[in-house]
């Protein structure tokens, strides 16, 4: 691994005039609630509405003209497939996404719409490695993984830069996590550039393979039990060492807490954001005594909500 302070600066100015610099929100409620002073990095504001379009765009414009020609590709369910695909379009070449036949309507008709060629496959991490390996080898595209990646993990990390250098110093810094490309971009960030900040991240409790991985030292397999179905993926051999290493902590929220500070955010920030990027702020409600009176960043991962189940989030809350 090569990322450095002077890598992630380079890749903040690298994708600069390709993602939003999203903004910052405070709420006093909120803060006199969870007993501490949260800021929040809304990166639901972001392009296709969620942090990845950070890691795909620089994972794609380090390629050589070479490796463009012939296109990116990758597998995924939702933010990180409409990313690529708009990665793609930008830079004027094929991006070929493999997505589980079960995905989102929606998603794939965003990757389409950013002139993404979807290939389905079963919904399965080995039906969609397998796909994704066939059109590796019938297109010569360059394979881009969703974050076990390291131009991946290097673009995630302009996120906590810029809350960084919007909020200024940060007792604790907490996002989510589940392949990890985030959070470990996020602890690389908080280590070159605020070295005194603790990371501490938020997990579903009903796919808590990273809070049992730090335990046991190993990657462990995920569960996939939670309505926050953006955190469903294993961690990767990229990204657990890192998260491993640099991150305090990782604090397990069950579904229902999660669905209490997504309506929170709902009501008191008035800003959609979709079930995963609750669990941090769910996992800070839930420890209070850890944050209490300090400077807290939290990341809001996305807000990609799928309206139509809007009205179970919160049937009778």
């Amino acid at each position: 691994m090569n990322i450095t302070r002077e890598s992630i600066t380079v890749a903040h100015d690298r994708i600069r005039s390709y993602v939003h610099r999203t903004p910052v929100l405070t709420s006093t409620s909120i803060n006199e609630i969870a007993g501490c002073s949260i800021f929040f990095k809304c990166e639901n504001f972001q392009k296709v509405g969620a942090f990845k379009a950070r890691g795909a765009m620089n994972a794609s414009l380090k390629l050589s003209k070479e490796q463009l020609a012939k296109g990116i590709a990758t597998h995924s369910s939702g933010n990180h497939a409409q990313a690529l695909a708009r990665a793609g379009k930008i830079l004027g070449v094929k991006s070929y996404i493999v997505m589980p036949r079960t995905a989102p309507e929606i998603k794939k008709r965003g990757v389409r719409g950013y002139g993404g060629e979807i290939f389905e496959c079963e919904p399965t991490l080995e039906s969609r490695e397998a796909t994704l390996a066939e059109v590796v080898k019938r297109t010569g595209a360059t394979e881009i993984h969703p974050f076990n990646n390291y131009d991946v993990i290097e673009g995630q990390a302009t996120c906590a830069k810029e809350l960084l250098e919007e909020a200024g110093p940060l007792d604790v810094v907490v996002g989510p996590v589940g392949g990890g490309g985030l959070l470990s971009g996020t602890a690389l960030a908080i280590k070159y550039f605020s070295p005194t900040t603790e990371v501490v991240a938020g997990e579903p409790s009903g796919s808590d393979d990273a809070f049992r991985s730090m335990k046991s030292g190993k990657i462990e397999p995920a569960q996939s039990q939670t309505i926050a179905d953006g955190l469903l993926t294993t961690l990767g051999d990229k990204t657990f060492p890192v998260i491993y290493e640099h991150v305090k902590e990782i604090i397990t929220v069950s579904d229902e807490e999660i669905i209490a500070a997504m309506r929170l955010i709902w009501e008191r920030l008035k800003i959609i954001v979709e079930p995963s990027c609750a669990v941090p702020l769910a996992a800070v409600l839930k420890d209070k005594s850890k944050f209490s009176g300090k400077h807290v960043g939290i990341i809001l991962s996305g807000g990609n909500v799928d309206l139509e189940k809007v009205g179970k989030f919160f049937e009778g809350k």
